[in-house]
């Protein structure tokens, strides 16, 4: 009896000696994700506990590369939010994505938003969690108004709980002081954000990653169209119009027009709100009616007639990309409103 009281006694002092050997296993030398992930989750349960794990191991031990962000803006001020690879690594030609530059980050300790969101991505996903990365336009300082109006950084949403959430674990780890250093403070108001307090300062390429039922219209609107991450790779030099709202009746006809000195494809205008290769890819292969192009010189134009039903958003499609968006308030005349009234 005593011997079964003294295995009985053991089993919980073993078990609490374990977690606590696991939760000091040294992580600095780790550098794959895979292991890294089942490190950090060793002793949780349940999703949010994992999530929880993930996203304050990246926030306390990857640093903003400060000097990368410098370098990239200087060349190509929208797209800053790159990561830059290992190309020392051999095998990477053989790896995903993801797993390059979470192994890049891992190896180097620091990182851009695209590193942040990539790792935490990848370590999401070998704990079976569903995680999206989300591209769009983050507005660094509250009340500030950007001179280019789009794609600049990347976040992520993860599915907890029966529900999507959204998180930056860029912008939770710290931030750029007057001294041009990344100081480390962690920032909980960017894990698992409610989506009306996200969307103040994180407007997503794909509008569905709002998670809100209404997409809100952001200041930045009233003076240019929201551009996507494919707007650069295009080289657009201008567009028409150049204001991101546009008023009009039903009945219309509103001219887009863009200039490039890339070789002449084909733009369009679709009113689908929500917009993305793989709906660009369906609306190409179902033969999708398109009104043809106009073009001159240099630019390339297509004319769009305002419909009588509801339209809020316009997406610019260039070379079957999704290159801008425009908001589109339509006027409904005196007619319409009675008729509308009595259906």
């Amino acid at each position: 009896m005593k011997i079964s009281l003294f295995f009985l006694f053991l089993l919980p002092v073993n078990f609490v000696i374990a977690q606590n050997r696991q939760s000091s296993v040294n992580t600095k030398a780790i550098t794959s994700p895979a292991i890294l992930a089942q490190l950090l989750t060793a002793n949780d349960t349940t999703d949010l506990q994992k999530v929880t794990s993930i996203f304050k191991w990246i926030t306390e031990n990857i640093a903003y590369n400060v000097r990368s962000f410098q370098n990239q803006s200087r060349m190509r001020p929208t797209d800053y939010w790159r990561e830059d690879e290992d190309d020392n690594d051999t095998a990477a030609i053989l790896r995903p994505l993801n797993e390059r530059v979470s192994i890049s980050v891992l190896k180097r300790r620091t990182a851009v938003c695209e590193g942040y969101s990539r790792l935490f991505k990848m370590l999401c996903n070998y704990n079976g969690i569903m995680c999206e990365i989300v591209k769009g336009y983050g507005k660094a300082n509250p009340g500030s108004q950007s001179r280019y109006f789009g794609t600049n950084h990347i976040w992520n949403a993860v599915f907890i709980d029966t529900a999507w959430r959204l998180l930056d674990a860029t912008w939770a780890s710290g931030f750029i002081n007057h001294r041009d250093e990344f100081q480390k403070e962690y920032n909980p108001h960017y894990f698992l954000t409610p989506p009306a307090a996200f969307i103040l300062d994180h407007y997503p390429e794909d509008l569905r990653w709002t998670l809100l039922p209404s997409r809100p219209l952001p200041k930045e609107f009233y003076a240019t169209p929201f551009k996507s991450s494919a707007f650069s790779r295009n080289y657009i030099l201008s567009f028409s119009p150049a204001t991101g709202v546009i008023e009009a009746s039903p009945g219309d006809s509103i001219v887009f027009e863009i200039e490039t000195n890339r070789r002449k494809s084909y733009l369009w205008i679709t009113d689908i709100p929500n917009i993305d290769s793989d709906a660009i890819f369906v609306m190409q292969c179902c033969g999708v009616s398109r009104t043809g192009n106009i073009v001159t010189g240099k630019k390339i134009s297509m004319t769009y007639k305002v419909p009588l039903e509801d339209v809020e958003w316009l997406n610019v499609i260039y070379d079957d990309e999704h290159i801008m968006r425009y908001k589109l308030n339509i006027r409904k005349n005196e007619a319409v409103k009675k008729e509308e009234m009595v259906n």
